[in-house]
């Protein structure tokens, strides 16, 4: 970007896991209902109705700014934010303005310079929208479009942040931690591709070393981190464009055209809502309980930086492995679950090996079926067990890719499957000797190479003797059977 700098600040929406909506006693379980069958006289704005709280809710944002650090209000209130939208049945949709649940706090994010310290404005609740459907009839080829009021006042939770951020890359990993965060309290699903974690990015640049701000443009439409990642960084090329070539950045709201790879404008400031908040008439402020809030404070989970920091000193992995580990609770459970397996043998060679066999080899079976690591065969206990068989040398890592294929396939434990298929390494040098001898043999040039200085000729005739023993042959041992049996044949022929 040269002189200039970007200033990035997120707004995410987080649909909370809670059994009823925000303001009735309508499941909240919307996604697989059929249209408009998760809706009552509350969810549909009909007069004389009248919403009540869902505590759930209420706790699961104590939850996430005590995560936050946040300071926890004592006295809140809800809303009524209006303007006229298809989704909207009311004509007003019931939020927090001016004293917001949780204000205050930060997410620490680790980047590629360090730990980027972002701050939290404000955590706030409220209920979410309709959900309309565009379509264009096949007859006429008239637009026309559908209201399906299921999701409609399912408990909505927002986070705002400071504009701390200065990269899309830094957005996107403050995007992954916070969903990270909000898994682990257990307080929503975050499943972007369902519409329960979404988000829009603020973003202006300026020159660097100043601390003034510039236009704010507004960014939304982004459904995937890689989409938010993709429409920062045009954002930032755009504007860097602009302020280079003299022109005026509009302060506007400007959409995510995945297809294109580019961001198109909206709506400018001018005709941005004026939403004429006022207290809903309907619900009685709201007071929190400090005692509750210790209650939940206590109850909190250990959280990824926790998880993170605990593994860097009990087992010494880098910030990318620890990365993998805890970006879900599933999977940090399942390391836990592989390490404590592992009894004495815990160490920081075989924490290195769980994380190696976790995220890259079994983790590319659980993607490929669609699964979580929740849901597939393979216990953490099996991951111990084939790390065991490894440090023992009874498995090498071609034969141990062999045995976790089978568990995954089957089911069983590691030692039944390697005597299944005959996959133990031969260790024994009585074992061996006939195949290193006929690898040597059949292998005169490179014993020749060897004798004559070439070092590496010795690596491929331990791949003959791993060829000849069909992968069996325990590698390092007939590497030194090969090194003593050249010695003798250099000595002869001296």
């Amino acid at each position: 970007m040269g002189e200039y700098e970007a200033v990035i600040g997120l707004e995410v929406h987080a649909q909370l896991l809670t059994r009823s909506k925000m303001f009735c006693s309508c499941p909240a379980d919307y996604q697989q209902a059929a249209p408009n069958t998760r809706v009552c006289p509350v969810c549909l704005g009909l007069p004389g109705t009248l919403p009540v709280i869902n505590r759930e809710a209420v706790r699961a944002v104590i939850m996430t700014g005590l995560a936050l650090g946040s300071d926890i209000a004592a006295d809140t209130k809800f809303d009524r934010k209006n303007y006229a939208y298809p989704d909207l049945m009311k004509g007003y949709q019931i939020s927090q303005y001016d004293m917001p649940l949780c204000t205050g706090g930060h997410l620490d994010v680790e980047t590629e310079d360090g730990v980027r310290r972002v701050g939290v404005h404000r955590v706030h609740l409220e209920e979410d929208v309709a959900k309309l459907s565009h379509h264009t009839d096949d007859a006429t080829g008239d637009a026309y479009s559908l209201v399906d009021v299921n999701r409609s006042g399912i408990p909505l939770m927002e986070m705002v942040s400071e504009p701390d951020m200065r990269s899309a890359d830094e957005a996107r990993r403050y995007l992954l931690a916070l969903h990270s965060t909000l898994l682990y309290l257990g307080v929503s699903t975050a499943q972007m591709e369902e519409g329960a974690f979404r988000c829009d990015a603020n973003i202006s640049i300026r020159p660097r070393g100043v601390d003034w701000l510039g236009p704010k443009v507004e960014v939304k439409n982004m459904n995937s981190f890689r989409a938010v990642h993709r429409a920062l960084e045009y954002e930032i090329e755009r504007q860097t464009a602009m302020a280079e070539r003299g022109e005026r950045i509009v302060q506007e709201t400007r959409g995510w055209a995945e297809e294109r790879g580019v961001t198109v404008s909206q709506r400018s400031k001018e005709d941005a809502h004026d939403y004429r908040y006022f207290p809903e008439p309907d619900l009685p402020p709201l007071q929190i309980d400090p005692a509750w809030v210790g209650q939940l404070a206590e109850s909190l989970p250990e959280l990824p930086a926790q998880k993170r920091a605990r593994y860097t000193e009990a087992y010494g992995l880098s910030p990318y492995d620890t990365g993998l580990i805890t970006a879900a609770p599933a999977t940090s459970r399942f390391f836990d679950g592989a390490m404590a397996s592992l009894g004495k043998r815990a160490s920081a060679k075989t924490a290195k090996a769980v994380v190696n066999w976790t995220t890259t080899e079994l983790a590319q079976y659980v993607n490929e079926d669609g699964r979580s690591i929740d849901e597939q065969p393979v216990r953490p206990e099996h991951v111990a067990g084939l790390v065991t068989l490894i440090e023992e040398g009874v498995l090498g890592s071609a034969q141990a890719k062999q045995a976790l294929e089978e568990m995954y396939r089957t089911g069983k434990e590691p030692g039944a499957v390697v005597e299944e298929l005959g996959l133990a390494q031969v260790s024994d040098a009585d074992a061996l000797a006939a195949a290193v001898t006929q690898a040597l043999d059949e292998n005169p040039q490179a014993v020749d190479d060897f004798l004559s200085g070439k070092e590496t000729a010795q690596k491929f005739l331990v791949g003959q003797v791993m060829r000849i023993t069909r992968g069996k042959a325990n590698p390092s041992i007939a590497a030194e059977m090969l090194a003593g049996e050249l010695a003798q044949r250099g000595s002869a022929v001296g």
